[in-house]
């Protein structure tokens, strides 16, 4: 398996990944300062296409990425490697298919043990930060999204 191989198969994830599987970390630019912020964070795949999203209220790194929609993503488990990528503002009707999957997945049983109440649907509509990564590499974005999770 080539290098990209592994890369695609790492952002081939899909409702039944672990947790570990999902989990990358982000480089965004400060709002204000421009300085790099690296943060651990849960990244999604809905309909080939790929998410940041988190807890309903304000984050840094959505502001962040707000500001400066350039950002890394840096994958960590099972293959190492730093992904240039763009945040894009979606659309009512994304965010609804998006958000709607999310909870599917936060609101399973083992998932939702360890938050302190069950996920609503219009509290995450209402006040959940949302982005489309869309990845530099076409190549990428295209054998990875082809694959099924």
């Amino acid at each position: 398996m080539t290098v990209n191989d592994a890369v695609a198969r790492a952002l081939a994830i899909g409702p039944d990944s672990s947790a570990a599987e999902r989990t990358i970390d982000i480089t965004t630019l400060g709002a204000r300062t421009g300085i790099p912020r690296r943060i651990e964070i849960w990244f999604h795949r809905v309909d080939g296409r790929w998410y940041l999203t988190g807890m309903p209220g304000p984050r840094s790194w959505y502001a962040n990425v707000r500001a400066h929609p350039r950002f890394t993503v840096h994958l960590k488990h099972g293959v190492t490697a730093d992904l240039p990528a763009t945040a894009v503002p979606v659309d009512e009707p994304t965010r609804r298919r998006v958000i709607t999957a999310v909870l599917d997945l936060q609101n399973r049983p083992e998932i939702a043990a360890r938050v302190s109440r069950r996920q609503t649907f219009d509290d995450w509509f209402a006040g959940s930060p949302l982005v489309e990564i869309v990845f530099d590499d076409e190549e990428l974005r295209t054998a990875s999204s082809t694959r099924s999770g």
